[in-house]
């Protein structure tokens, strides 16, 4: 594996690589890898000839009050992982290599911006569309991996990737959880034993959710179990619970118009902690994937 901090040095690997007409499969992390990482890589592996990963703690994502120095990194181990899962160029840029000076241009997606984290969370995709929209670029990727825990993120991406014409598949990859269900994140790392055992509630309310639905429940009497169950836990505090169609982040009259993402956002003690279900609607669970009318690299998949 290459590894390489300057955008140069980027550019002119890639660049042999296609001109060996191979393609390039990218998958943009923040490091402290973990599972749900690799999963991104083996994908990538799958459909790509070379797979570039990038490491990079944006701070334009970030808000003032938010865990940009806390935000756990380990480079030398994710150097190793990302090796050991055959990553072929790892990307390490700093601070100062991505906005040598302040930056004048941020790109702003509306629309699936506004509800969710984006609501909660003001500027926090602008900086994510900006730092990829770099990224995509830097890297000139064929196919490019996001994972569904992010789901608005990875709406928020589609959106950009099509208004802007860029070249790019953005293959959304599902969820990779712990044995108890619960979401693998690089911030698991600082619930204490307590704060872990109660954000199981957390995926326990997504499959209720899910029951529910199937039971023919409204969307107002199936975000109210979500939140009883998550209220039941002391250490629970509430960001959002929410029902909407996907990719749009629409609001929801029934379940059976759409497919639609049950999402939340639930603090335990200092740490934030996001997952989410998408449930197909019943012709889309006949298909598996669903698509928008001509959006085809706007797929749906039921975790």
């Amino acid at each position: 594996m290459k590894i390489v901090d300057s955008i140069e040095s980027l550019r002119k690997w890639v660049a042999e690589n296609k001109a060996n007409h191979q393609t390039v499969g990218f998958v943009p992390t923040m490091g402290f890898l973990h599972e749900g990482h690799m999963s991104l890589v083996d994908a990538a592996k799958n459909r790509a000839d070379v797979v570039v990963m990038s490491i990079f703690v944006n701070p334009l994502q970030f808000g003032p009050t938010e865990d940009l120095d806390r935000y756990p990194r380990n480079l030398e181990r994710d150097q190793q992982m990302a090796e050991a899962r055959g990553v072929d160029l790892l990307f390490v840029p700093t601070v100062e290599e991505m906005y040598p000076q302040a930056v004048k241009t941020v790109i702003h997606v509306s629309g699936v911006t506004e509800r969710l984290c984006g609501a909660s969370r003001p500027g926090h995709f602008d900086g994510v569309a900006t730092v990829v929209c770099k990224l995509f670029n830097m890297v000139q990727p064929d196919f490019a991996f996001f994972g569904e825990k992010d789901a608005q993120q990875v709406a928020v991406i589609q959106q950009m990737v099509y208004d802007l014409n860029l070249p790019i598949e953005i293959v959304p990859c599902p969820i990779v959880r712990e044995k108890d269900g619960l979401a693998m994140s690089s911030r698991n790392v600082y619930l204490n034993e307590e704060e872990r055992k109660q954000a199981l509630s957390l995926s326990q309310a997504l499959r209720e959710a899910e029951q529910a639905y199937l039971d023919g429940r409204t969307p107002q009497e199936v975000r109210q179990l979500m939140l009883e169950k998550i209220q039941a836990e002391p250490l629970a505090e509430i960001d959002y619970v929410e029902l909407l169609s996907y990719p749009s982040l629409e609001p929801l009259e029934s379940l059976e118009s759409s497919s639609f993402i049950c999402a939340l956002a639930v603090r335990f003690g200092k740490t934030r902690l996001i997952d989410n279900l998408i449930i197909l609607n019943k012709k889309g669970r006949e298909k598996h994937v669903a698509y928008d009318d001509d959006r085809k690299n706007t797929p749906c998949y039921s975790n």
